[in-house]
């Protein structure tokens, strides 16, 4: 069965953060009976993201390619960028990861509203999308673009409320997750297709400029915001309840605030099974399928998410941030995130569709291996914040002005490909246990965690911008040297065949 696939799929993905977890457990940071809160949380993380997997691949793809297609089929510029805005901030408010990240900000500094920050971050991915979607019908350069805008990024990082500057750049990162990704990028493809092998470099980039709108968004809030952010304490008061009874205290609220957050989304879907799209009956059922799906994969994640890899996220950082293991959680903290992007599912679902578009050229496991070395090294730089108390500016600058320097020398696509990687990498497991660790560690160490523990999204947000141009620089120097290699072949020996294949 497919749902048994995507389970196994989810399986190996997270299996290996849970073992290296257990092994901190069993040799330096012991959880108690919180670590069986753990391992049960992650079956409930393996079985939600396999059975969202699913949902979004039968429900949620299919219906965002048909509507990329039919949308610029239509003509209508003005009509495309509405539906765009509409499809990105309903999109936005299913987001997992989002509402991950705004109860984490709420549960440090409850001034700042968690629906009004919800609500900011997906007004800014839907302002975003609508200018991604013109960007590719107006052939407008991506790489004008992520300068310009970046560059207004930093202007209003420089006047926002301080405490503000990680969050909002953690929201850039968490609003890629596993919904926002698929949707997005099947648009993206679907508008991308109608202008033929013209547009295929467009299929990438839409996630790398919608990303950035959050970011704007939060940082504008920052601005304005009259409330006290201040850090507070975290309530410490524990129900005595039996390991089940834990996870089953949670299901209505959990089960209510996802059929919050899918209702927009499929009140949107029927509109455009009425309005915009042509399926057949078989279509439809498999698009309510996907939908039925989806909410009962949020539901596990989203149990096993809060009931156990918060808890023992925030409970092993606070211990690893002991005085004894000060250092040793950069050490954690780099081994976790070469295994966590790995279990993200939108970086498998980036990965496919950068090996197919590519022709098979650009092969998975080398997008893989470049990700994992590109977070290993930001959660790394995360843990170490915590621990020196050092500003985000001093990596912020530096690596954003890398990024985007290194646009003018890597090809079209691979700039696309890593605005887009930025944002994949920083899914379910950065939003929830990476950024309970540093949180943790933050309490421990009595800093302040609104400062110095947010922000770890956006540092695995922003080294794959870095990680994948350089790999696409060395990639276009291959390609010219094999180039060069078949041409000196071919002027000595004619017959030699011109294979063209220069797969990485």
């Amino acid at each position: 069965m497919i749902v048994l696939e995507k389970i196994k799929e989810a399986a190996i993905s997270v299996i290996p953060v849970m073992l290296l977890v257990f092994l901190l457990h069993l040799a330096a940071a012991p959880l108690g009976d919180t670590v069986w809160k753990f391992l049960v949380g992650g079956v409930l993380l393996i079985l939600g993201l396999g059975v969202f997997l699913l949902g979004a691949e039968i429900g949620v793809l299919p219906v965002g390619q048909k509507a990329g297609s039919a949308l610029t089929s239509r003509r209508s510029l003005s009509i495309l960028l509405a539906s765009g805005f509409a499809i990105g901030f309903f999109i936005t408010v299913a987001e997992p990861d989002v509402h991950v990240l705004a109860e984490q900000v709420a549960a440090v500094a409850p001034a700042i509203s968690r629906p009004l920050l919800v609500g900011m971050i997906a007004l800014g991915v839907g302002i975003f999308v609508a200018i991604a979607l013109g960007r590719i019908v107006l052939q407008i350069s991506l790489k004008v673009m992520l300068a310009v805008f970046y560059l207004l990024v930093f202007v209003c990082a420089a006047l926002t409320d301080p405490a503000f500057l990680g969050v909002a750049f953690d929201a850039g990162g968490a609003t890629t997750g596993p919904m926002t990704v698929p949707f997005i990028m099947a648009l993206g493809v679907g508008v991308a297709a109608v202008r033929g092998n013209q547009g295929k470099d467009d299929s990438f980039g839409l996630v790398g400029l919608a990303s950035i709108g959050p970011v704007l968004a939060v940082l504008v809030l920052g601005i304005f915001f009259r409330g006290n952010t201040g850090s507070a304490e975290e309530a410490n008061a524990v129900q005595n309840l039996g390991l089940w009874q834990h996870f089953v205290s949670l299901l209505p609220a959990v089960a209510g605030e996802v059929g919050m957050a899918l209702g927009p989304l499929a009140g949107m879907f029927v509109f455009f099974r009425i309005a915009l799209l042509r399926l057949t009956a078989y279509q439809t059922r498999r698009m309510l399928m996907g939908l039925v799906y989806t909410y009962l994969g949020l539901v596990c994640f989203f149990l096993g998410v809060q009931g156990g890899f918060i808890p023992a996220g925030r409970e092993m950082g606070a211990l690893l941030a002991q005085h004894d293991f000060r250092y040793l959680i950069i050490v954690a903290g780099v081994a976790l995130g070469a295994l966590a992007v790995c279990a993200e599912p939108a970086v498998w679902v980036l990965n496919a569709q950068v090996e197919e578009i590519s022709g098979g050229h650009i092969r998975k496991s080398i997008m893989l291996a470049s990700l994992s070395l590109g977070v290993a090294v930001a959660v790394g730089i995360a843990m170490l914040r915590v621990v020196s108390g050092l500003s985000i500016w001093w990596f912020l600058i530096p690596g954003y002005v890398l990024s985007l320097g290194l646009t003018r020398f890597c090809p079209r696509m691979f700039t696309a490909i890593a605005f887009d990687s930025g944002g994949v990498a920083s899914g379910p497991m950065a939003s929830t246990f990476i950024l309970a660790l540093t949180l943790g560690a933050s309490h421990s160490l009595g800093g302040n965690p609104i400062t110095d523990a947010f922000g770890v999204i956006a540092m695995i947000a922003m080294t794959p911008l870095i990680t994948i141009q350089v790999l696409g620089i060395l990639f276009e120097r291959r390609e010219k040297a094999a180039l060069r290699q078949r041409r000196q072949r071919a002027a000595k020996d004619p017959t030699t065949p011109d294979t063209g294949d220069t797969s990485a």
